[in-house]
């Protein structure tokens, strides 16, 4: 990849990231001052970043705990920082939902609470029902993960099994008020859906969670098959009374961040278009479409003229077929590699939180030569690419893109450049 490229799409991925910097999203949302106390809860992968900004903004005293994955933790100085595993919930998860609890304790009408939720949070937040235990709520995770069903869908049966998810936070912190800013990183933000809506009442029923399971023939195991064939521990509804004037704000999305991106290419001379900021599917399906768009663009100058950068996000997923390394942007990248090998294109795709699946990288660089050079070390792309192995890959070609925690999460970032 020509280095220019390499700088032109960093910057754009730079762009989309500031643009859900944690104190500019928060800095013309916050709530009015309440009479009585001000409690802040919050999860999720930029759950830190955003207490801290909220700590910076805030005139006046407060108490509070939000959850983070491991080594995405900020100082604090009134909100108690906690962290926990992420994507496979552990006892830390459990002690930090314990703590969100105990922290929305004996409240009156004249407090708030300020719930600070991003992506990320479902896994952060394990709070199993009576009778499974955080081994069978990890095992739903497992199952859900690896099912290769959209994150709508996953993120409906996780509020089934569970004591905190599906808005059951915000019901336990009745009579006071509550505020939910949310970053969305789910395609349509429905505020609902990030994090599985701790603070955030959904009307999905346990029988269309029972029907999602059936349509997307996920495995579960047994013990949770059994608790969402019955009846009880229901979610409350959005129109129960427990959440009489609360409100909701998303104050970051994919659509926002991709606009701020494009904006940046325009400012560098080249023209953007965004194809979709709520993109689902299966990742190497969706790496194939936009590769059919290179290549068209690249040979015939439609449906956009050259030179163009096609910005997408959302949120796409992987069924594991292999045991390989990688996350769904990298397997997305690979997929579009091998479809649009020759095209003259350049490529990133990445997570904006800074990490693609459970390795250390935010995603990857791909250009129209890079499975050429992968085979020129004796690699067969398409097996590596069978096996869910997308991370070997391109770090044999030295092109993963590594940013750390960016300290904010709304989803997939996907630029494709053709000169």
């Amino acid at each position: 990849m020509i280095p220019d490229d390499r700088a032109f799409l960093t910057q754009l991925f730079q762009a989309a990231v500031a643009a859900a910097d944690p104190v500019a999203a928060l800095r013309g949302n916050l709530p009015t001052k309440p009479k009585g106390r001000t409690v802040v809860i919050g999860a999720g992968k930029g759950a830190a970043q955003l207490a801290a900004a909220f700590e910076d903004l805030w005139d006046g005293p407060l108490t509070g705990v939000v959850v983070t994955r491991y080594g995405y933790g900020s100082p604090y100085r009134q909100i108690r920082v906690m962290e926990a595993a992420h994507p496979v919930p552990d006892l830390a998860g459990l002690a930090a939902s314990a703590a969100l609890f105990q922290a929305v304790r004996g409240l009156s009408a004249e407090d708030l609470v300020v719930a600070l939720i991003c992506g990320g949070g479902s896994a952060l937040l394990p709070c199993p029902p009576a009778g499974l235990t955080l081994a069978d709520e990890a095992g739903l995770n497992r199952a859900l993960l690896a099912s290769g069903a959209p994150i709508s869908v996953m993120n409906a049966i996780r509020k089934q099994v569970s004591g905190i998810k599906g808005g059951r936070l915000a019901a336990a912190c009745f009579p006071a008020k509550v505020v939910s800013l949310v970053v969305s990183d789910v395609p349509g933000d429905d505020p609902a859906q990030v994090a599985s809506g701790p603070t955030v009442p959904d009307a999905v029923s346990r029988e269309a969670a029972r029907a999602m399971v059936a349509a997307w023939r996920i495995e579960l195991p047994s013990v949770v098959a059994d608790w969402l064939a019955r009846d009880r521990g229901l979610a409350p509804l959005p129109t129960d009374r427990v959440f009489a004037g609360h409100e909701v704000r998303v104050i970051a999305s994919a659509r926002l961040s991709l606009e701020a991106a494009a904006a940046r290419a325009v400012a560098m001379g080249v023209p953007a278009v965004i194809l979709s900021d709520a993109m689902e599917g299966e990742a190497r399906e969706v790496g194939r479409v936009h590769a059919a768009l290179a290549r068209e663009v690249a040979a015939r100058g439609r449906p956009f003229p050259r030179p163009v950068v096609m910005l997408s996000g959302g949120e796409t997923t992987v069924t594991l077929r292999g045991r390989g390394k990688g996350g769904r942007n990298s397997e997305f990248l690979l997929a579009l590699a091998l479809a649009a090998e020759g095209v003259g294109f350049a490529g990133l795709a990445a997570d904006t939180d800074g990490i693609d699946g459970s390795q250390d990288n935010a995603g990857a660089f791909a250009d129209g030569g890079s499975m050429a050079r992968l085979r020129a070390q004796g690699v067969d792309p398409a097996a590596l690419l069978s096996g869910n192995d997308a991370w070997t890959a391109f770090d044999l070609l030295g092109d993963l893109f590594v940013t750390g925690p960016t300290g904010t999460n709304v989803n997939d970032f996907r630029a494709i450049l053709v000169r």
